[in-house]
């Protein structure tokens, strides 16, 4: 087994709770010891040393195979599904919930792009060129703020070199190759990414990728293909750092194109307007009295072709690092980065709406010396950006955002077997609208959060935790200001505000209150052995849940009201696996949440149903290995108002790779998903009721090393 030090294990209490989900059936572990596994997200020195990986970390190679959009690559891991919106887009759903509650990070920064604002923005984070991705779950997230309760996304790059190539006296370069396609979606995808030493302290890095997409299969459906599905996405970037024995400081510049459909989009609404809590459409119905909609008329059946998004991203990031720069600080660590995004959405070769979203974040943390015994880090974290959005289908205002946090996390081994953690963070954030002809106020409060956990080790490799964190939520300037049409989720959004400012009749107005969330999490959890396993219960009360309450439907489209309710979320996320020999594994493993308002007589939309799967991995033969995985999802009853809800349906996957090398340089991969062409229809994703999942899909890629 590996040492153990204080900050080892300090790091698994920071993570406490969270569950050990790999592409692997066995935790990282060769010949009973546990492989070192530092998460970045967590900011924690360079000589921490850890006793287990307890959180979700798909590396290259994985990414590589696994393709897609962000959310759709990490949805099967443990306790995460997707938000997938065509072939474009996706967001992470974690315990339930997405954005903004789960956050994305490039690197441990805020991507600012507008993927917060609708399902259909993409993610601008690019998979294919990633290192690895982290998936963080339950009270660690503290240290994103108190917003980030649902989970953090952490997508690591090499952007910004952090070493020089050859320092070893090695080649003065690195960097891979890699190509991929797909059967579903006719896939054609390739990245370059090389890092050079240019002088004895300066390394410079370029990196290129290219995803195109056609509109992906789907089985009963009777076009064949899903029309909207289609993708193409272009990504480039150079960076350089002058690296030292203390520490490295660099600077690059990022440059994103994407072009892709919105599936499901209908203008027959575009005219749909709130006539006090209900809905009214000209030309298509009148209400009786406010009843239901049973003197609907039918409508026709317009088909204007499929909208899409051009979207531009550009982005400057600047990292650092430095060891030892003042008396009793082991590290500093600094990340920075100004964002200009844009994107238009074109229906019928003429741009309906654009978005627009400019800004910067900073960010440094201090990993200070031991002082009585505890050992952590503090940091600040500032952030001004400025939103806004032009043409027909406006809903919101222009807005300027400002937000500062103080944060602090501390640990203290206890003895040998006992350790303690505690953790802190403040957040003034502030909203305000520009030129808004609705008089819409401006919006500013703070938000105080903190955590403590204990963790103890038995013996045996056998870890239990228990957590507890309160975190407090100040509202997304969508959830305030919202008031219009928003075309890709038919819906007709009315904010937090009050009817005379957004809309939804006084009769639902309420007081806005700050949203406060109270999280308990046990954990337990056996890192050594040929048997592992990881089992974690939750539970997650909040007070004033923001949510889009459905007021009145005509139907495909919803009037929807921000409105505020005390939530339950409560849930478990469970692995047991069993290493037979040296060459074969096996797992189980298991997750669900379930969520409850105090009004019984309405349900959160959009919830994942549970699910329950098996994973074998094999070692075929010395440089061959192959992975089968099933797993079964329920079938979603606990539904929304106006929400259908979702059938259960099975997936198997299957995974091969070859090295053609001893090193693993040259690896070819193939992978099989949905083998069974089930009809899926995604509980999380606004367009269940509307279009399936890609159906059966071989894809194929190739990667080198050099």
């Amino acid at each position: 087994m590996m040492k153990k030090t204080p900050l080892s294990v300090a790091i698994a209490l920071s993570v406490a709770g969270i569950t050990a989900a790999t592409s692997s059936a066995v935790l990282a572990q060769t010949d009973g010891d546990v492989t070192e596994i530092r998460v970045t997200a967590l900011g924690v020195t360079e000589s921490a040393e850890l006793i287990v990986a307890p959180f979700s970390v798909l590396d290259s190679e994985e990414l590589l195979n696994r393709g897609g959009t962000l959310g759709d690559l990490l949805n099967g891991l443990t306790g995460v599904h997707a938000d997938s919106y065509g072939g474009g887009a996706s967001r992470p759903v974690i315990r339930g919930q997405t954005t903004p509650r789960a956050k994305v990070l490039s690197d441990g920064s805020n991507v600012l792009d507008v993927s917060d604002v609708s399902p259909d923005h993409a993610v601008t984070v690019d998979p294919i060129l990633a290192q690895r991705i982290e998936v963080l779950r339950g009270p660690a997230t503290l240290l994103y703020g108190g917003g980030a309760i649902g989970g953090v996304v952490n997508v690591l790059d090499n952007k910004i070199p952090t070493a020089i190539p050859g320092a070893d006296g090695g080649q003065t370069y690195d960097g891979f190759v890699a190509l991929r396609g797909n059967t579903v979606a006719n896939e054609r995808a390739g990245a370059i990414s090389l890092t050079s030493r240019a002088t004895d302290n300066i390394a410079v890095h370029f990196e290129t990728s290219m995803v195109k997409k056609d509109d992906y299969e789907a089985p009963d459906w009777d076009e064949a293909r899903v029309d909207g599905t289609f993708a193409d996405s272009n990504n480039s970037s150079v960076g350089a750092s002058w690296v030292g024995e203390r520490g490295f400081i660099g600077l690059s510049y990022s440059y994103r194109k994407d072009d892709y459909g919105i599936p499901g989009h209908s203008e027959e609404y575009n005219d749909c307007h709130p006539d006090g809590r209900f809905l009214h459409c000209e030309l298509h119905y009148d209400h009786d009295e406010h009843d239901e909609h049973d003197d609907h008329d039918e409508h026709d059946d317009h088909d204007h072709g499929v909208p899409n998004i051009d979207l531009t991203s550009k982005r400057i990031d600047l990292r650092g690092e430095l060891l030892a720069p003042l008396p009793g600080i082991n590290k500093v660590r600094f990340r920075a980065s100004n964002t200009d995004y844009e994107h238009y959405e074109i229906e019928e070769g003429e741009v309906g709406s654009a978005f627009f979203n400019k800004g910067y974040e900073a960010r440094v943390e201090f990993d200070h010396a031991s002082l009585m015994g505890w050992q952590g880090l503090f940091g600040v974290q500032v952030s001004d950006t400025e939103f806004s959005s032009q043409g027909e289908h406006t809903f919101l205002p222009t807005i300027e955002s400002e937000a500062t946090g103080i944060f602090l996390v501390e640990h203290y081994q206890l003895t040998d077997a006992w350790h303690l953690e505690a953790g802190a963070r403040y957040d003034r954030q502030k909203h305000r609208p520009v030129n808004d002809p609705r008089g819409r106020p401006e919006f500013s409060d703070s938000a105080y959060s903190w955590s403590g956990s204990a963790i103890w080790e038995a013996g045996d490799g056998i870890i239990l935790s228990a957590t507890y964190a309160s975190a407090q939520r100040l509202p997304h300037a969508q959830e305030l200001y919202s008031r219009g049409v928003h075309v890709a989720s038919n819906t007709y959004e009315c904010g937090l505000l009050p009817d005379a400012l957004t809309c939804g009749g006084p009769e639902s107005n309420q007081q806005l209150r700050k949203e406060s969330a109270d999280n308990v999490e046990i954990g337990l959890r056996k890192v050594s052995g040929p048997v592992t396993y990881s089992f974690n219960l939750f539970r997650n009360n909040i007070d004033n849940y923001i949510y889009a309450r459905t007021l009145d439907q005509f139907e495909d489209f919803r009037l929807i009201k921000y409105t505020q309710r005390d939530a339950e979320f409560t849930g478990y996320e469970a692995e047991l696996a069993y290493r037979f020999n040296e060459n074969f594994a096996a797992e189980v493993f298991s997750d669900y949440v379930r969520v409850g308002l105090d009004d019984a007589a309405d349900r959160l939309p959009r919830i994942p149903p549970r699910r329950v799967g098996v994973r074998l991995d094999a070692q075929v033969a010395s440089r061959t290995s192959a992975g089968l995985e099933f797993y079964r999802s329920s079938k979603q009853q606990r539904t929304a108002a106006f929400e259908a809800g979702v059938d259960d349906y099975k997936m198997v996957n299957l995974s091969v790779s070859h090295s053609f090398d001893e090193n693993g340089r040259y690896k070819l991969f193939l992978r099989a998903s949905n083998l069974l062409d089930e009809e899926v229809r995604n509980a999380s994703s606004f367009l269940a009721d509307v279009i399936p999942m890609p159906g059966r899909n071989v894809s194929a890629g190739f990667k080198l090393d050099f």
